[in-house]
């Protein structure tokens, strides 16, 4: 009888990252979920990053992404440390840039992994590393009248 990992399904995926992107236009969930589909996967774990009405105590009017030409590039490298870490059989990250309005998906990421306690742990560090890693800046105004810059890293 062959050992668990000995299955191809325990093992990491030959090309993992199925989608990484900036995007201007709106983000879909559907898109990022079929991208992480895999039929040795046992746990997929999805966060959604999407605007509030609020931050820091004051109210949010509007809000705009923008990023440095190297986020792309700087994403890559965040996915393929996360790879690298863990068992990870699909990986998805894409993030919005542009005016966007509260409710709007500011960026979405997935995981699939053979076992759920891995897709959470690995979709965990793709979002925290993503935030304070790439170059991505989000632009508050607040209804006081008052602007703030907030720096991915």
């Amino acid at each position: 009888m062959a050992a668990m990992n000995d299955h191809p399904g325990e093992q990491v995926a030959q090309e993992p990252i199925k989608l990484l992107a900036i995007r201007e236009s709106a983000l879909s969930l559907d898109e990022v979920f079929r991208a992480v589909g895999d039929d040795a996967s046992g746990g997929t774990a999805l966060f959604v990053g999407t605007v509030r009405n609020h931050d820091g105590g004051a109210d949010v009017d509007a809000l705009g992404y923008s990023c440095h030409p190297s986020a792309e590039a700087e994403m890559r490298r965040v996915a393929e440390k996360v790879v690298a870490e863990y068992p990870v059989r699909a990986l998805a990250a894409v993030h919005r840039v542009g005016d966007l309005r509260v409710g709007d998906l500011a960026v979405v990421v997935a995981v699939s992994c053979p076992h759920r306690g891995e897709a959470f742990e690995a979709c965990r560090k793709l979002i925290d590393d993503l935030k304070h890693e790439v170059p991505i800046w989000k632009h508050q105004t607040f209804s006081d009248g008052t602007e703030e810059w907030v720096g991915a890293c």
